[in-house]
């Protein structure tokens, strides 16, 4: 069946753009933490560990967004969100609730496992990691 592979010419350039997406949103949630822009309630008053999420999310979303040290990035950021998704929001309500959608970290979920993917899958040919390597 035809139409199953119809975007199969294009997988290096969607993953170059999973990649970018993916880091820019977790970008801005960096942005947000840190630099507390945009004004965001949830954001007011962080406590430490928060901020050095923020860091993380700051620096490491940058890498992935420019597809720099791509592999490495998206690793440290899935663990993060595997860390985030267990230690902040799997007991949000108290007990341990396991449910994305009951205890709110579907993004975290979803950030966990984007990353691993392009973890594994690499860059793809938008990134600086492809321009050094066509470089060298």
């Amino acid at each position: 069946m035809q139409y199953e592979n119809f975007l199969a010419p294009y997988r290096p350039q969607l993953l170059s753009l999973f990649r970018i997406f993916t880091g820019l949103l977790l970008f801005q949630y960096g942005v947000a933490k840190i630099f507390k822009f945009p004004v965001l309630p949830y954001f007011a008053n962080i406590p430490p560990l928060i901020v050095v999420a923020g860091t993380i999310e700051l620096i490491f979303g940058a890498l992935l967004l420019l597809g720099l040290f791509t592999r490495f990035a998206a690793f440290i950021l899935a663990g993060q969100m595997a860390f985030a998704y267990f230690l902040g929001h799997m007991f949000k309500t108290g007990s341990a609730v396991f449910l994305p959608l009951i205890n709110g970290g579907t993004a975290a979920a979803l950030f966990c496992f984007a990353c691993l993917y392009i973890a594994a899958a690499g860059p793809g040919p938008w990134s600086l990691d492809a321009s050094l390597r066509n470089k060298a």
